[in-house]
């Protein structure tokens, strides 16, 4: 069962600020894969990620060919209060480009002010990844999706 923690909140709360964002794993149509990093990755639920994407360029176009994407953390400066081996997770799932609604308002609260910063006219578009498994550097299993 997926349910992120309050700790898994708040290390990606604080990811930017650390200066180890988040990076964002994605596949084009032709299969070549490409790694971004992002600095407004959040918790959106307790089985969802999000972040603003306001680049509209690969990971957005990655994306709308091929939703399964990773979303890899780690932060080493703060390796000794972090339970995860090697202070990282990989975040695996389904990512969707959410362009309008309520989930879109959600994501743009959830939006660290730096990354808010630079998209001031708010043109970019959410994207939501539902997680179906989070692991820690070594592989070993943290969360599963049953």
């Amino acid at each position: 069962m997926i349910k992120m923690t309050a700790q898994m909140r708040e290390v990606l709360a604080k990811a930017l600020d650390d200066g180890v964002p988040c990076l964002i794993g994605t596949v084009s149509k032709a299969g070549r894969p490409q790694i971004s990093p992002k600095g407004s990755v959040a918790v959106f639920d307790e089985q969802t990620l999000c972040f603003w994407e306001r680049s509209h360029r690969g990971v957005q176009a990655n994306i709308m060919a091929n939703p399964r994407v990773v979303v890899y953390f780690r932060n080493a400066m703060r390796a000794k209060e972090l339970p995860w081996r090697g202070a990282a997770l990989r975040f695996h799932g389904n990512a969707q480009i959410v362009d309008r609604g309520p989930q879109l308002e959600r994501a743009w609260e959830l939006t660290v002010p730096a990354e808010k910063e630079k998209d001031p006219k708010k043109k970019g578009v959410a994207v939501l990844i539902d997680i179906d498994l989070i692991e820690e550097l070594s592989g070993t299993v943290v969360m599963q999706r049953e």
